[in-house]
């Protein structure tokens, strides 16, 4: 690829396009109607840290690290770092038992509306063919183009494929290689595997601590469009650190690029960002491992993954259980927000047991439960109960106990969806939100059903709730109430 003749290529693309590299521009951004709708996703951490299966998806930074338990882990099983470092996993990331066509299959048994795999992550290992690196794994390792064949399989399963890019990262990421005797090593150019290795941030928030230069940023920019070219993702999602103040000329050329392609595809496209990297209004905030405690106006998403340790595939990873991921999906869509679940891959491109099972059983609960799910809006309120949800990212370590009290509501036409997070052993809920003159709803009740169970309810109307009684309804996982209102 020829640098400058791509960069005229944006360039140009802008120029001629809708969108310019401007916040006033880029203001005009819409979240496109499928996305708010979907509800549902699913998220990949799956490449060269599948290899080791070690500590986390971070194993390609700490492993250089001197004291750490990935660095001691790597001497005792791969021996010194001079002989052995992070670029000679290539050759063991196989890939032999990747088969798009399962995943895909699976993802959809999972009631999944869309899959997003990420594409490069810090290590700097591109997951499909390209132009601008050798280092991906069309040229090295399986010797397939991974993405192009996700995004056939999954656009046959009517799965809307999205892309995630952690480029940003890999200015510094495997800087502390160069700390000691190991194969990263002056001088490092454009082109090679670890390049730059840049001294890291003291602080990975801090807006100016070690700037990328112009050359990093165009070459983050140039990745970042070709996996729009050669893909044409519906979103793409960009991890922390593209906040830094150096990036954000390059996150304006992006966004006007990418939204103008969308609309030369005839189909609108969405940027998730964090951390106020992107002007609020211009794309979708990405909320990582956690969720908002209130009902927003806007809509959202939050990330995270099946496992509480680890994004990617390790061994011995602490798993969440299915009912606690559905709890926290309709609380999130409930607050108008969507859920973006992470699996992980092994090495050899087959999917554990327990991230299997735990995908399907949501698929399960959904098949029975989604229309309170997918193609909603959010109710007045977002619902009631006493447990408070944490607001904020990385709060989902602690799993959150709730009562058979916590309802949460979502809204299609005349239905009214009310799920019980926690259905209590007599069957007697009561929902104040609904009860006789509360302020959210002052109109008629029509009928209420129990999705997936063929009793009907009891209910009554009074002063102080909405009183439904069963006596067959019993679950572990969170049961709804479809309530047509009047």
């Amino acid at each position: 690829m020829d640098k400058n003749e791509y960069l005229q290529h944006i360039e140009a693309t802008i120029e001629n396009g809708k969108f310019k590299d401007n916040w006033s521009s880029l203001s005009a951004f819409q979240v496109p109607e499928w996305y708010p709708k979907a509800k549902f996703g699913i998220f990949i951490h799956w490449g060269l840290y599948s290899v080791p299966a070690y500590d986390s998806e971070w194993y390609s930074r700490n492993m250089y690290i001197q004291g750490t338990k990935a660095y001691e882990h790597h001497l005792e099983v791969y021996g010194p770092h001079k002989d052995f470092g992070y670029k000679d996993f290539i050759p063991m990331f196989r890939a032999e038992k990747f088969d798009a066509d399962e995943w895909a299959t699976l993802f959809k048994q999972a009631g999944a509306r869309y899959v997003m795999p990420v594409a490069e992550h810090h290590d700097g290992f591109q997951m499909y063919k390209s132009s601008i690196s050798h280092y991906n794994t069309y040229e090295m390792g399986p010797k397939r183009d991974l993405l192009g064949e996700m995004k056939v399989a999954y656009e046959k399963q009517g799965l809307t494929l999205c892309v995630s890019s952690h480029r940003a990262e890999h200015w510094f990421f495997m800087s502390h290689g160069k700390e000691f005797e190991s194969d990263i090593k002056e001088p490092l150019e454009r082109g090679d595997f670890y390049w730059p290795a840049m001294p890291e941030p003291k602080d990975h928030f801090d807006l100016y601590d070690s700037p990328p230069t112009e050359e990093y940023l165009e070459d983050w920019l140039i990745r970042c469009c070709e996996l729009v070219d050669q893909y044409q993702p519906k979103v793409f999602y960009f991890d922390w650190w593209i906040q830094t103040v150096a990036f954000k000329p390059y996150l304006k050329k992006f966004a006007a690029y990418y939204y103008n392609k969308g609309e030369e595809w005839g189909v609108p496209v969405a940027i998730n960002y964090k951390h106020e990297a992107y002007m609020f209004g211009s794309a979708v905030p990405d909320v990582e491992r956690g969720q908002f405690a209130e009902l927003k106006p806007y809509f959202w998403q939050t990330d995270t993954a099946v496992a509480k340790n680890s994004w990617c595939y390790t061994e011995n990873n602490n798993y969440k259980t299915a009912e606690e991921i559905i709890r926290d999906l309709v609380d999130i869509v409930s607050k108008n927000g969507n859920l973006l679940l992470n699996i992980g891959p092994k090495a050899d491109g087959s999917i554990p047991d327990e991230d299997r099972d735990i995908l399907l059983s949501i698929g399960k609960w959904l098949e029975v439960n989604g229309e309170a799910i997918y193609d909603t809006s959010f109710w007045r309120t977002f619902g009631e109960g006493p447990t408070e949800v944490k607001e904020g990212q990385f709060t989902d370590g602690d799993t959150k106990i709730f009562t058979s009290e916590d309802i949460r509501f979502t809204l299609k036409e005349s239905s009214l969806y009310a799920t019980v997070l926690a259905y209590p052993d007599n069957g007697v809920v009561q929902i104040k939100s609904l009860k006789e003159n509360s302020h959210h709803f002052q109109g008629v009740i029509q009928d209420i059903q129990v999705l997936g169970y063929e009793e009907q309810p009891q209910w009554e109307r009074t002063a102080d709730a909405l009183t439904i009684t069963t006596t067959t309804v019993k679950s572990n996982a969170p049961i709804v109430f479809k309530i047509e209102l009047d």
